[in-house]
């Protein structure tokens, strides 16, 4: 989908570790929701760690350069803004935006997954959802919480970033069965409380939250896509009980599963009304 002033990319990179990474510019403003496997960001002297979930953020004219040191692959569902709708949908001077458009990523935060499985539901076809409005729901939510997230420093080895990203695919592999931080650890390979610490050091949220944001990402495809009752869709998705799932759900995407589902399959009005109050808030 291309338009005037926003245009949607669905990108599928199969590199791997024995691929050389080359650097590349930033042709227009970007936001881009990484929907599996996993790659390194780095740019203006920032390094990330994306992993499914996670946003990434680009500037018009900035350098990058992408990496697998980890896994081979990854998909993401791009959304490239004009200059004039940037500066149309970003509060603040032009300083204020050009800093805010360098923020280079987000880790994967609940908001930002519900509206990224939004958009992928559009970019797949979905009836009733605009490709359009979703990505820019999704902009206008990366603009939202940008400025209130802390970054933190990445001070690890490649060896440690290594072993947090292969945790992260593993968790997506298995969210919808028990796990807890002991057996994530294992996994790993390390003890629960080093692990905790490296997870959140390289990924910016908890092995605890990693997999609720994987649970609330894979439940969000399913009511979008899947006639199954409620329930079992969060049994599916990992959840113990469906209070439990309906809680989380609406914490997180501020609208009860059922409503998600609505507007999933066609209430337009409400996708118009998010997109407004995103942008005013």
């Amino acid at each position: 989908m291309a338009g005037a002033s926003l245009a949607a990319i669905d990108h599928r990179c199969d590199a791997g570790p024995g691929d050389r990474p080359f650097a590349e510019c930033h042709d227009d403003y970007t936001v881009a929701f990484v929907r599996r496997g996993s790659f390194g960001y780095r740019s203006r002297g920032g390094s990330f760690e994306m992993v499914a979930g996670s946003l990434l953020v680009g500037h018009r004219g900035d350098e990058y350069v992408c990496s697998h040191e980890h896994v081979c692959g990854d998909e993401c569902l791009s959304f490239k803004l004009a200059p004039a709708l940037v500066e149309e949908i970003t509060p603040g001077s032009t300083g204020e935006r050009r800093l805010l458009w360098r923020t280079g990523a987000l880790p994967p935060l609940a908001e930002t997954m519900i509206a990224g499985a939004l958009a992928q539901a559009a970019a797949d076809g979905e009836r009733g959802i605009d490709l359009a409005e979703a990505g820019m729901m999704l902009a206008a939510g990366f603009i939202r919480l940008a400025g209130g997230h802390k970054k933190r420093p990445l001070n690890l080895s490649a060896r440690d970033r290594r072993r947090a990203v292969e945790a992260a695919l593993w968790i997506d592999e298995h969210s919808q069965e028990p796990l807890d931080l002991e057996q994530i650890a294992s996994v790993a390979g390390l003890s629960p409380f080093h692990f905790l610490r490296l997870f959140g050091a390289a990924l910016g949220v908890t092995p605890h939250q990693y997999l609720l944001r994987s649970r609330l990402r894979r439940a969000a495809r399913l009511l979008a896509e899947d006639g199954r009752s409620i329930t079992t869709i969060a049994y599916e998705a990992g959840f113990a009980d469906l209070s439990n799932f309906v809680r989380s759900f609406h914490r997180a995407a501020g609208l009860s599963p059922r409503r998600f589902r609505k507007a999933a399959r066609g209430e337009r009005k409400f996708l118009q009304e998010r997109i407004d109050a995103a942008l005013v808030a």
